[in-house]
């Protein structure tokens, strides 16, 4: 419970843990930023660390001159990048091992053609805005990996989604952070952050659920 507690603090209060560790450790917050991004993309059980938020607050931290804005962006799509490319390589990996029966009560083979698929024709798209989505930005490689997206054509939409995420919402953090408003209402911000995107990857799933189930039945 402890853990939990310390994981919803450090995430809704980012902006004072980042700050305090700067003060306290300097340069090794940006041994920090790397692990939390490389963990969150690269981790497929580690979906709750605070990716979208995160970025806003270092770049307000970058902004109050606090920490330095070109270095912390090269580190965190160095990050962003292999991080995606390790959760994508455990799919690969862990795909055909789980998968090896033709059929079975833990492999459907229609689902996983159609998942292939759908990686092929729809991936691409798919890797960039799940950048965006809480959770979903954790799975969504490692499903690509799962279903054997094309290796070369994963890491050139890998690249691109890490390129505006991470530079996107640093830089509006970088801009927009410090604002006096901003600043009186960043727990709120915060909050949205992870509630909205949150909703909308839940929507997407019902209703991709909803469609498949309409197809099944007809």
């Amino acid at each position: 419970m402890e853990i939990i507690s310390f994981l919803i603090d450090f995430i809704v209060h980012v902006d004072k843990h980042l700050a305090s560790f700067v003060q306290a450790y300097g340069v090794w917050v940006y041994a920090l930023l790397f692990l939390i991004i490389f963990v969150e993309t690269g981790v497929v059980v580690m979906p709750f660390l605070p990716g979208d938020s995160l970025l806003f607050v270092v770049g307000t931290l970058c902004g109050a001159g606090l920490i330095n804005l070109p270095l912390v962006i090269g580190i965190l799509l160095v990050a962003a990048i292999l991080g995606d490319q390790c959760n994508y390589t455990i799919g690969r990996y862990v795909g055909p091992k789980v998968f090896q029966w033709e059929q079975s009560r833990f492999f459907n083979r229609r689902a996983f053609d159609a998942a292939h698929e759908f990686y092929e024709r729809n991936g691409g798209v798919t890797i960039i805005i799940a950048r965006f989505m809480p959770f979903v930005r954790t799975f969504a490689p490692f499903v690509a990996g799962v279903a054997a997206m094309d290796r070369a054509k994963f890491t050139a939409y890998n690249v691109i989604g890490a390129l505006i995420w991470v530079i996107g919402i640093t830089l509006a953090g970088y801009w927009f952070g410090n604002l006096p408003w901003v600043q009186a209402n960043l727990s709120k911000i915060i909050w949205a952050m992870i509630i909205i995107p949150g909703l909308i990857a839940i929507y997407g799933g019902w209703k991709a659920r909803k469609s498949e189930a309409a197809k099944a039945s007809a």
